[in-house]
């Protein structure tokens, strides 16, 4: 059955999860030979977690977050987006799945220079159909990321850790079911990385807003709820956290 405009656009079923990955693989020519990149993922993140993916270089994690994203199509396998198939869409339905269920924030933040960050911001908002005016949404949020009073700065007056704040408030313009970030810490120091997880967690309370992001920083995954390690291209048994000391009364 062929999934509509407004089957895309609908909030989340009740039951369904954010995201689930069903036997994920991916490959690629190399010479006469094929390369296996991912060798059959599984995993399911709930409406509402917050999930680091995290796993050394070579070993599929930013394959998989672009297969996740819609960015990239797996050579076999399911992802369904809030109980969608994407892997079966074509271009110009996963443009749309792109616009209204997922958010994106990228380690170089990719904010266009030329405008504010009110305009950056409003930007996911022209395409599509989305209620309410686009100026009211985007100053709502860049004032729950704290930059109220930066509305009409431009990327190259704000500093590291507002460009990312910046970058998050347009990633959740659309109110999409999951935010993907690819290393949000890795371009900022310690001050600012704590301020972005502060503002993450803050955020998905505020919003119950999926987080999915990929790092190499051991400070995200242990803010995270859970973390999915990727190794040669297969999810890793999950470890259990250990448990909080008790106090004794």
């Amino acid at each position: 059955m062929e999934t509509t405009e407004n089957q895309i656009a609908a909030q989340s079923p009740a039951g369904v999860a954010a995201l689930e990955a069903i036997d994920v693989r991916k490959s690629l020519p190399l010479g006469r030979e094929r390369i296996d990149i991912l060798n059959g993922v599984n995993l399911r993140i709930n409406h509402g977690e917050f999930v680091a993916i995290v796993g050394p270089s070579g070993s599929g994690k930013s394959t998989l977050l672009g297969i996740i994203a819609g960015l990239d199509s797996p050579t076999s396998g399911r992802v369904l987006l809030d109980g969608i198939d994407i892997t079966r869409m074509g271009e110009s339905q996963l443009a749309s799945v792109r616009n209204n269920k997922i958010g994106m924030v990228y380690q170089a933040f990719n904010l266009i220079p030329t405008l504010t960050a009110q305009e950056n911001v409003e930007i996911p908002l022209y395409v599509g159909k989305h209620p309410g005016k686009p100026s009211d949404r985007a100053q709502e949020l860049l004032r729950m990321v704290g930059l109220g009073h930066r509305l009409r700065n431009r990327p190259t007056q704000l500093s590291g850790g507002e460009q990312q704040r910046v970058a998050v408030a347009r990633a959740l313009a659309t109110q999409p079911a999951i935010v993907i970030m690819d290393e949000p810490t890795g371009n900022l120091d310690q001050r600012n990385s704590e301020n972005v997880l502060q503002m993450i967690r803050d955020l998905r309370a505020a919003t119950g807003t999926t987080f999915i992001i990929a790092t190499h920083d051991p400070n995200v995954a242990a803010a995270a709820d859970r973390s999915i390690r990727i190794i040669d291209g297969l999810v890793a048994p999950e470890e259990p956290r250990p448990e909080e000391p008790q106090t004794l009364a």
